[in-house]
């Protein structure tokens, strides 16, 4: 039987230079041949999913920002996007509480001009996204996203903005540092569970694979939940299976384990 297979991006499919290994493209390939269908799972928007190296492993289809935005074989069929109204109520308390933010949407990321001189991803974004990453100048009925993530400054008042939030929104932390925002009650968990009702799958025939914070949910709610070795110790703790670091063919390793292709 036909199993479903999740990867996060990030520590998973690649490394931090973007480097995906040769075992882990060939396990993909295999995955494949023996009637799996593979995809991607991701906090990022879908028009931050955009490697070229990326796509044409031939994956079925993207679960993207954190479970709103669900699409198989090219054709979208979930999408959840924040309502303009609590958009514009955002932008402004962003700017009040002085933290820079990124916008993330199914078609373009906006992303705050000030505060993000120490943040090195901020300029990959503008690199790798080129006319779909553009500057926040207020809020523009323009403005379509899934979800938003922001960097937590010295100077942030980020209690206030958790507590004028906290209702509409989930917040996934990075090292204190950093942090994710989803509108409430989603996931990546709940972008499987919608995949899985949609294609009649059971979830004990789901595997997932990941490494870091937005991946807990996934890891606990699919059939079998697989941390990376290179992972954080929360990954590790949510999942079934460890397997090994990314550098040592860890999807591979993980694959193999299971029973979906063979060494």
């Amino acid at each position: 039987m036909a199993k479903l297979i999740f990867f996060d991006i990030d520590g998973t499919l690649w490394d931090e230079r973007m480097k995906i290994p040769e075992s882990t493209k060939e396990t993909i390939k295999k995955l494949k041949e023996n009637g799996h269908k593979t995809f991607i799972c991701s906090g990022r928007a879908k028009s931050n999913i955009n490697d070229e190296e990326l796509l044409s492993l031939g994956f079925d289809g993207i679960v993207a920002a954190c479970g709103n935005h669900v699409e198989m074989d090219g054709k979208i069929l979930y999408e959840y996007l924040i309502p303009s109204e609590t958009v514009k109520e955002m932008v402004r308390l962003f700017d009040e509480c002085g933290m820079p933010v990124v916008l993330e949407g199914p078609q373009k990321h906006w992303i705050s001009p000030k505060g993000f001189e120490a943040d090195p991803f901020i300029n990959y974004l503008f690199e790798s996204m080129g006319e779909t990453a553009v500057q926040l100048n207020g809020y523009d009925e323009d403005i379509v996203i899934n979800k938003f993530s922001a960097d937590v400054l010295p100077t942030t008042d980020y209690q206030r903005l958790r507590k004028e939030l906290d209702g509409k929104f989930d917040f996934i932390e990075h090292d204190g540092v950093i942090i994710e925002v989803v509108p409430k009650g989603s996931s990546k968990a709940t972008g499987i569970k919608w995949l899985c009702e949609y294609l009649g799958v059971d979830i004990s025939d789901t595997y997932g694979i990941g490494d870091s914070a937005n991946d807990l949910d996934m890891l606990s709610f699919v059939g079998h939940g697989i941390a990376m070795g290179n992972g954080s110790k929360a990954a590790k703790d949510a999942a079934e299976y460890i397997t090994t670091d990314i550098h040592e063919d860890g999807i591979r390793h993980a694959m193999e384990h299971y029973g979906l292709i063979s060494n």
